[in-house]
């Protein structure tokens, strides 16, 4: 489970983050390209924008489940 203590400071402020077991898959960004990105010198993924509208949430939060290593949380501020 991602903890938010863990969250990589590249996230924007809100709900969804990834955290520092993020594995550089590319699965969040393949399931959610408009809310996920990746930091190529840090080899992670992070959330460059949180979703704002239903379907880009349902994305984030699909990642959010697929993710192998659960690196995305979604108890970030609001």
């Amino acid at each position: 489970m991602a903890e938010l203590a863990n969250k990589y400071p590249e996230n924007v402020t809100g709900t969804f983050y990834v955290d520092d077991q993020c594995i550089d898959c590319d699965l969040c960004r393949e399931t959610a390209p408009a809310n996920f990105t990746r930091n190529d010198d840090g080899g992670h993924s992070y959330v460059y924008k949180q979703p704002e509208n239903d379907a880009e949430a349902a994305l984030c939060k699909e990642a959010m489940e697929g993710c192998p290593v659960e690196a995305i949380g979604s108890n970030g501020a609001e």
